[in-house]
């Protein structure tokens, strides 16, 4: 691990500041591939349908209904194998940084890699198709995915569609150095554990990547124990930008996708915690001046809000202008508010 130095002393405050700075939460970001890129620097998770673009409007602006298919974009089966969103300069990042030292397990990712680029020969196909062609679990075409090799599209209404390219001009080692880089940029403080379990590697893996950051990495006390920042992330720390009035979160974005102790940093209070982090799908988290004040779900045009605490008119003034904003394709009418 990174050689001891002095701590520096982070209070919740200071870190949930810089992880919406850091996130592009608090100012959105001028509409561009630049702005893209950013916005999906720890990668878009894609799993519910379009919580990618709803991510996007978060941090850019003018979203529109068709930003995630911006051609800066790719998806790909990226961290825990979920469906993610990133900009086509970082697929290497994604893929290649999660791509097993166990030998066993990476010749398993290049079999499968092969074997689909083989049945493939340059076309596109659905993927329960490529799947049931080579005699296996569809899902486990997954296991293709760290070699870079294997893009997809899924709209969310269909199978997703699947499709080979060369392999990325990077090192699997450079990779998984700067997955870690940006994995702390927008999460950090945090530790070895919490980072093996975001990107779905091993604890010896990831403390690997660490270990190889160590130059760049500056030691930090937050409320939940000692943990790591990038260096050259202090600046970000000292920023004192005011919070957005409200964000709508999509599931699973990199805001709260968090486990075990820094849930609750995040969220304090446990009954709470139930209500976002739930057993089954995740509901979208409501962000009011810079604290997640309550969840949201949505169906058609109808959103409902389960508030945390009383929202103030001005408020809900806000909440409801964001919510009018929010650039869902296929809607029938305007959205309306409803709330529990």
């Amino acid at each position: 691990m990174p050689g001891k130095s002095a701590r520096l002393e982070l209070s919740r405050e200071q870190i949930l500041a810089y992880r919406r700075e850091a996130s592009s939460l608090n100012e959105r970001l001028p509409a561009s591939a630049k702005s893209l890129r950013l916005a999906a620097w720890a990668g878009l998770q894609d799993s519910m349908p379009r919580a990618a673009l709803l991510s996007i409007h978060a941090r850019v602006k003018g979203c529109g209904s068709n930003f995630w298919e911006h051609p800066s974009l790719v998806q790909l089966w990226g961290p825990r194998f979920n469906n993610y969103v990133v900009a086509a300069k970082d697929l290497p990042v994604f893929s290649l940084g999660r791509l097993p030292d166990n030998a066993g397990r990476r010749a398993r990712a290049y079999d499968a890699a092969s074997r689909l680029q083989a049945i493939l020969d340059g076309r596109r196909m659905p993927m329960n198709q490529a799947g049931k062609t080579l005699g296996v679990n569809p899902n486990s075409l997954r296991y293709a995915a760290p070699t870079g090799t294997v893009l997809l599209r899924w709209d969310g209404a269909h199978d997703a569609v699947v499709w080979s390219g060369p392999p990325p001009n990077m090192e699997p080692r450079d990779a998984r150095l700067e997955l870690a880089r940006r994995y702390l940029h927008i999460f950090g403080p945090s530790m070895v554990s919490s980072f093996a379990g975001w990107a779905g590697i091993g604890t010896s893996e990831a403390k690997v990547a660490f270990d190889g950051l160590a130059r760049e990495l500056a030691p930090v006390h937050t409320p939940i124990g000692d943990a790591w920042i990038l260096a050259d992330d202090d600046a970000v720390f000292r920023k004192n930008s005011g919070p957005a009035p409200a964000r709508f979160l999509p599931s699973g974005d990199v805001y709260f996708l968090l486990w075990g102790s820094d849930r609750e940093l995040l969220v304090p209070d446990p009954k709470r915690r139930a209500e976002l982090w739930t057993t089954r799908v995740w509901p979208g988290a409501l962000l009011v001046n810079g604290e997640i004040t309550g969840v949201w779900r949505r169906s058609g045009t109808k959103i409902s809000i389960d508030t945390w605490r009383r929202l103030s008119s001005p408020e809900w003034e806000v909440v409801e202008a964001e919510a009018a904003t929010l650039p869902l394709p296929g809607l029938n009418g305007p959205i309306t508010i409803h709330r529990s």
